[in-house]
């Protein structure tokens, strides 16, 4: 009985909430309003204590801390601070331009909205524009040259951006490589070097590829996120909610399965790190020649080979889902906004804009997501340089036995196809 009273109470509380922003009595808007203004602020609710209730598990596990990761190498414990001590003013000019970058974005998803509403859906004559007439295909020319030269100045800002974090992922990689090889060649227990020019060739790409992305993906792509969102609730609040109704799926969803396909990766390059040591160690006037050395690097290949397919499947599933929540995003734009412009209550013009910017709005969500993951998995990769490089070579494989063996970590299901 108590439930059956709480559930009513929760349903007239939303429709109490949906009567008094968005009053209609029409029953499929009632529905699709539901799912806007209710379902969608519940569903980030729980993923905001879901993540509350992770980090207090983290900070405070309930068992002694872990000891300190410090270990004797060129490189320091904190990936940040190490990619900030050699970054330092490139950091500060990507930002800068970044920050730039985004009242310019606003231009260009505004502009589109005031050529339709003001230029081509008047049927005045004259048009007054900071107290001066002027006629609308005045008024349309001026705004469509005012709309060129912010797409043509946020993409010459864009273009600069890329190219200064080119030169700083350059810079960077060459710095790694050079100080992995002198750590490598000074240390006291050198490997042999088929273990580490895999390290030189393919660890290091991902870690100095991320310094450029360190701190301007979360600051340029979160604020074209934000700018292009500020920019729908401007339009109108209920658009704005219509945008996020699909973002907890993504958030809940895609990062759990793009953590899958990051685990593979590191498998897939540690596999290859092995089929660099059944390669040398096959090697018949090596000391430590293998008996069947064909048959190592073939079932080297063959694991490598599986991994790298299952990579394949597991990426293409996160597309195809990516792209299906961001096509059926539009129904809510068209359904909320459609009976606003038929009420008179929204422009044409701003219902097309909005349209427009949702195509814009998936792509630094998906960059923010790909973010999440890339930061774990270059760091994990960067805590297994400095553990290979102070001799723990339990941190990557070793040995004729992980050569010819099968990797404990794989899935089951691969491990029985490698077999």
């Amino acid at each position: 009985m108590n439930g059956a009273i709480l559930q009513d109470r929760i349903h007239q509380l939303s429709d109490w909430i949906i009567t008094s922003v968005f009053p209609t009595t029409h029953w499929w808007m009632h529905f699709v309003v539901h799912v806007v203004l209710v379902a969608m602020p519940v569903a980030f609710l729980i993923l905001l204590l879901v993540w509350t209730v992770s980090l207090v598990r983290r900070h405070f596990p309930g068992r002694p801390p872990a000891p300190s990761s410090e270990l004797p190498t060129r490189f320091p414990d904190n990936l940040f601070g190490y990619i900030l001590k050699h970054t330092r003013r490139q950091q500060v000019v990507l930002l800068a331009a970044a920050l730039a970058s985004l009242p310019l974005l606003y231009a260009v998803l505004e502009l589109p909205k005031q050529i339709i509403n003001r230029a081509l859906a008047t049927e005045a004559a004259a048009v007054s524009v900071l107290g001066t007439a002027m006629a609308s295909y005045e008024l349309l020319f001026l705004l469509c040259a005012l709309y060129l030269a912010a797409v043509l100045v946020s993409g010459g800002v864009k273009y600069g951006i890329n190219l200064l974090k080119g030169h700083l992922t350059e810079g960077m990689t060459r710095r790694m490589r050079f100080a992995v090889f002198q750590a490598w060649s000074r240390g006291a227990k050198p490997c042999a070097p088929s273990q580490i020019i895999p390290v030189l060739v393919q660890e290091v790409d991902p870690i100095a590829g991320f310094a450029g992305e360190a701190f301007l993906t979360p600051v340029f792509e979160g604020g074209t996120f934000l700018t292009i969102l500020v920019f729908m609730v401007f339009q109108n609040p209920v658009l704005g909610a219509a945008a996020m109704t699909l973002v907890p799926i993504q958030i809940a969803l895609i990062p759990r399965l793009q953590r899958r396909v990051s685990a593979l990766s590191r498998q897939r390059s540690r596999e290859m790190r092995s089929f660099g040591a059944a390669v040398a160690d096959a090697d018949p006037h090596s000391r430590n020649a293998l008996a069947y050395p064909v048959l190592a690097v073939s079932q080297s290949l063959r694991r490598a080979q599986i991994i790298r397919l299952e990579i394949y499947r597991r990426k293409f599933f996160i597309k195809s889902l990516n792209n299906f929540i961001t096509h059926l995003t539009p129904f809510f734009f068209y359904s909320i906004g459609g009976y606003l412009v038929i009420e008179g209550r929204l422009s044409l013009g701003a219902l097309v804009a909005v349209l427009a910017a949702h195509k814009d709005m998936s792509a630094p969500l998906r960059e923010l997501l790909g973010y999440y993951q890339t930061m774990d998995d270059v760091r994990v990769r960067y805590d297994d340089i400095r553990r290979f490089l102070a001799g723990q070579h339990d941190a990557t494989p070793a040995g004729i036995g992980h050569a010819v063996g099968i990797d404990a970590s794989l899935p089951q299901s691969l491990r029985k196809g490698a077999a």
